[in-house]
């Protein structure tokens, strides 16, 4: 089955080529030039990725990413910007894009981005092994259908936070840094920092732990990272 992309794109000349570029590479594409009616299509009907400028009429692409992450959906986010600030970039990756652009850019540019996006969103992380269920102390991690259920009951997650929560599962008790992190959550190509990890971490406990401040699954180990707690019964 061909791989739907939303391109949510208000400058006419940058939507079609993109639109034409991918149509021609074999993805079913859908244009739209306005924010509100971009989130909205999201909505009715998720596709396997979107491609989101930022500078946009109706509903900014911040406005956008930020209304699909609330919303738990975990569609694979890549911002096309003409800002060149890094607080931009990092303010958008914070929000769950997982990758983004600065115009101008290669057409062969952003699709070899997209591919890696949907890659990563597809497949588990190199050396994690094939994605059966994953089970400990009450937590049961299902890559296939992308569930997180605590104790039977399931628990919303955006799609970093569930990455970030598979990793830790399957390496028990091994810590892992924050540039591992980067690497098999983010991609080496993707510039975030070490707070973006922070951040989401502190995000993922405030959703499974039953005390965030006193972390019982999800432990930090100063000065290089995180490791799941593998002595972990039933908390």
């Amino acid at each position: 089955m061909r791989q739907r992309i939303l391109v949510i794109e208000d400058e006419e000349s940058i939507g079609l080529a993109v639109r034409d570029e991918l149509e021609f590479e074999g993805f079913d594409v859908v244009l739209i030039e306005d924010g509100s009616a971009g989130l909205q299509a999201v909505l009715d009907d998720p596709p396997d990725l979107i491609v989101l400028d930022l500078m946009l009429p109706g509903m900014s692409g911040f406005e956008v990413c930020r209304e699909v992450r609330r919303r738990d959906l975990t569609t694979p986010i890549v911002i096309l910007t003409a800002r060149t600030q890094e607080v931009d970039r990092v303010r958008g990756l914070d929000l769950g894009a997982d990758d983004y652009l600065v115009k101008p850019f290669s057409l062969a540019e952003l699709l070899a981005r997209i591919r890696a996006v949907l890659r990563r969103a597809a497949i588990p992380a190199p050396g994690s092994g094939s994605p059966l269920c994953l089970e400990m102390a009450g937590l049961k991690v299902d890559p296939r259908k992308h569930r997180v259920l605590k104790h039977n009951r399931e628990v919303k997650l955006t799609f970093k936070e569930f990455k970030l929560l598979e990793l830790l599962l399957r390496n028990p008790g091994e810590v892992i840094s924050r540039d591992e992190f980067l690497d098999q959550v983010w991609g080496k190509d993707v510039f975030v920092t070490h707070r973006t990890v922070d951040t989401h971490i502190s995000a993922l406990r405030k959703k499974i732990e039953d005390n965030p401040e006193e972390p019982s699954y999800i432990l930090s180990v100063r000065g290089v990272g995180y490791k799941f707690n593998e002595d972990l019964t039933e908390p």
